[in-house]
């Protein structure tokens, strides 16, 4: 990253504009070769002021809330498909609005609000989440289909008399994954909802897809996508929301003391907490440039964020020389599963969203401050 850091404000998400185009057209090179389409998957990535420009590559977006819907039909402007677990009487007419594609997750919600899709203005296409029952996740928190999941109707809870209306169906069984693992998945789903499948439109994968990933098999990938619409003669779409910003941001954060405690310890203006959660759900350690593994360089520290939770820890990193307060810091891969999902627990400023353009032109889209904390709050 060939940015002057010290012009930056801190803590600051950076988003490197050309790095999130090189994954744009990866994406659609698969869907030129494939016909598929491709969604932004907006859990992971929700930057909307790029969205203009991820629209010249992907189909749409999906959205799992009003407010996703919402964002989606207003600042990218393309296909809009919803999904939840279960929607509400009081925003579902707000969210046919917004949308183009509704996913339910039971033939119980289906039949509850089939009525008002078909009676609305607009032509909306109806999908149903299956549940394949066939996963190949370890960690159950990431697993859509561990043992008792709410999400989707597997094949003993399948109601084929319940499908007139229903145009396609929906799967997700994935998290950061290669295509390999997306063919046997696809071999289960075609085994156990075949004879559903041959009466739809469409089929969506779901997402999980690292495609973007520099090892990511995307032969496999084109030969699953072609397996379905050949033999069935229906649309696919893809939803991926990791792979979509994968490798293309970074957090610099800044050194605001440093202390011991049987170690050195250094305290940052960012934090784990509230800024990158997903190291402590995960959990993992965010690489940093220019720093070791713990030991491999002659000074290690353990990072630290400034609130008061005690395992507000971002892990153990390596430096040739000291850190001093004012040290600049840059965690990789920072784009996704960042901004969408910060905080301000203790009142800690959410990070500055910055973009570094192709003309390496540094925008500052936006800052934060005292009235989006207590704006949240009553």
């Amino acid at each position: 990253m060939n940015i002057d850091l010290n012009v930056l404000p801190s803590p600051c998400y950076v988003v490197d504009e050309a790095l999130l185009i090189k994954n744009m057209e990866k994406m659609k090179s698969v869907i030129d070769r494939t016909g598929c389409k491709i969604l932004l998957a907006q859990k992971g990535f929700s930057m909307f002021s790029v969205y203009p420009l991820m629209g010249q590559y992907l189909n749409g977006v999906t959205s799992s809330s009003v407010h996703e819907a919402r964002l989606g039909f207003e600042e990218m402007g393309k296909e809009v498909h919803t999904y939840a677990p279960a929607f509400s009487e009081a925003e579902f007419d707000e969210i046919l609005s917004y949308s183009d594609h509704i996913v339910f997750n039971s033939f119980q919600q289906w039949n509850q609000f089939k009525d008002k899709v078909k009676n609305h203005s607009k032509e909306i296409s109806v999908g149903l989440r299956i549940n394949p029952e066939y996963s190949e996740i370890e960690v159950d928190m990431y697993n859509p289909c561990f043992a008792h999941s709410r999400f989707g109707v597997t094949l003993n809870n399948f109601e084929p008399d319940q499908l007139e209306g229903i145009d396609g169906l929906h799967f997700h069984t994935m998290c950061e994954q290669n295509s390999d693992t997306l063919w046997r998945t696809i071999q289960v789903v075609d085994e156990k909802f075949g004879d559903y499948i041959k009466n739809m439109k469409w089929i969506n994968f779901g997402g999980g897809h690292h495609i973007t990933r520099d090892d990511y098999d995307v032969e496999t990938l084109i030969r699953s996508i072609l397996f379905m619409k050949d033999k069935y003669d229906i649309d696919v779409y893809l939803e991926p929301g990791e792979a979509v910003a994968l490798n293309t941001g970074y957090l610099v954060a800044t050194v605001l003391d440093t202390l011991d405690n049987g170690m050195p310890i250094a305290i940052l203006d960012t934090s784990a907490a509230c800024h990158m959660p997903d190291v402590l759900e995960m959990p993992y350690r965010p690489e940093i440039i220019g720093a070791g593994m713990p030991n491999e360089k002659t000074y290690t520290y353990r990072f630290g964020g400034p609130t008061c939770l005690a395992g507000d820890v971002i892990g153990d990193y390596s430096f040739d020389q000291p850190l001093q307060p004012g040290d600049k810091l840059v965690f990789c891969d920072m784009a996704h599963y960042s901004m969408v999902k910060n905080n301000t627990f203790n009142g800690v400023n959410l990070p500055a969203i910055v973009l570094n353009t192709v003309n390496d032109d540094v925008r500052v889209i936006k800052q934060f401050g005292y009235e989006d904390f207590r704006n949240r709050l009553s």
